[in-house]
C-alpha cells in the first residue's frame, strides 16, 4: 500500500520511506557543486590553457576576445554565461537542482518544511528565458562542431589523437543535450495542430519524431554532456601544462 505524502507542514525531511531516497539528490548535489566549483575557477584562467593543439577546451570557445579589443581577462567569460544559463533553465536541470541543492522537495513523499511554493516566480522567472538560451547555445554548438574537425587536422593532415576522441565526445554528448531539449522539440512541432496541413507536412513531422525520440533521454544526455565537457577543459588545460602526454594513434 502506498504511503500518503507528509503535509506541507511536516518536519523538514520527514517521511516514513525506508528506502534510500536520499542517495540521488544528494549525488546530484555533489556533481553539480563540484562542476561549478572548478568550471568558475577554470574561467579565470590565462588563455595559454585553453588550447594544446589542436585542441581547445570548450570553455573558452569561441574566442570573442579577438574581436573585443583591450580585454584583458579569460575569454571564457564572455561565453560560459551562455551554455550555464541554458543548463540552469532547462527543464530536466530545474528538476534534479531543486531537489538536490534547493530542496524543494528532495523526494516524494519526504517533508520539505514551511516553506511555500511559489513557482517561476522572483529570481526564478529567469527560467522563462529557457527558449532563448536554446537559440544561443546553438551557435555554441557549431563551434564545438568546427573544434571537433580541427581536433583531427594535425598540421593539415587526418589523423587522430585521444585528445581528438575527448573533444568528439563533448561534442556529441552537447550536440544530444541541445537536440533533445524540450523547448527544441514544441519548436519544431509543438504549436502545430495538424502533420498533414501544407504548413506542416511529412518532413517536419519526421524532424518532429527524431527529437522527441531524443527527448527521452534527456535527462541522461544533460549529465553525460556534463561530464563530457568538463573532462575536455581538463584534458586541454592538463596537456598544456605539460602534466598529461597525449597519445597519437596516427
Amino acid at each position: 500500500m502506498a504511503l500518503p505524502a507528509p503535509a506541507a507542514h511536516d518536519r523538514f525531511g520527514q517521511t516514513r520511506r525506508i528506502d534510500g531516497w536520499w542517495i540521488n539528490p544528494s549525488a546530484f548535489a555533489a556533481t553539480f557543486l563540484v562542476f561549478v566549483v572548478y568550471s568558475t575557477w577554470a574561467a579565470f584562467q590565462p588563455r595559454e590553457f585553453a588550447h594544446f593543439a589542436p585542441y581547445t577546451s570548450p570553455f573558452f570557445s569561441p574566442d570573442l576576445t579577438r574581436i573585443i579589443p583591450g580585454f584583458k581577462w579569460s575569454p571564457a567569460l564572455l561565453i560560459m554565461w551562455i551554455p550555464a544559463g541554458f543548463r540552469f533553465t532547462c527543464y530536466y536541470g530545474r528538476k534534479a537542482y531543486y531537489r538536490s541543492l534547493v530542496f524543494s522537495p528532495h523526494a516524494c513523499a519526504v517533508g520539505k518544511g514551511d516553506r511555500n511554493y511559489k513557482g517561476e516566480t522572483g529570481l526564478l522567472i529567469v527560467n522563462n528565458l529557457h527558449r532563448y538560451f536554446l537559440y544561443i547555445v546553438i551557435v555554441l554548438v557549431v563551434f564545438h562542431w568546427i573544434h571537433f574537425f580541427d581536433a583531427f587536422d594535425f598540421n593539415g593532415k587526418f589523423g587522430m589523437g585521444l585528445g581528438s576522441l575527448v573533444v568528439a565526445l563533448d561534442t556529441i554528448t552537447l550536440t544530444l543535450y541541445v537536440m533533445s531539449c524540450h523547448s527544441l522539440r514544441h519548436l519544431i512541432g509543438g504549436n502545430v495542430d495538424c502533420y498533414h496541413c501544407a504548413c506542416a507536412g511529412k518532413p517536419r513531422h519526421n524532424v518532429w519524431k527524431a527529437v522527441s525520440f531524443l527527448n527521452q533521454y534527456h535527462n541522461a544526455f544533460f549529465w553525460i554532456s556534463l561530464a563530457a565537457v568538463g573532462f575536455a577543459d581538463i584534458y586541454v588545460r592538463m596537456c598544456a601544462m605539460g602534466i598529461w602526454k597525449d597519445v597519437r594513434f596516427f
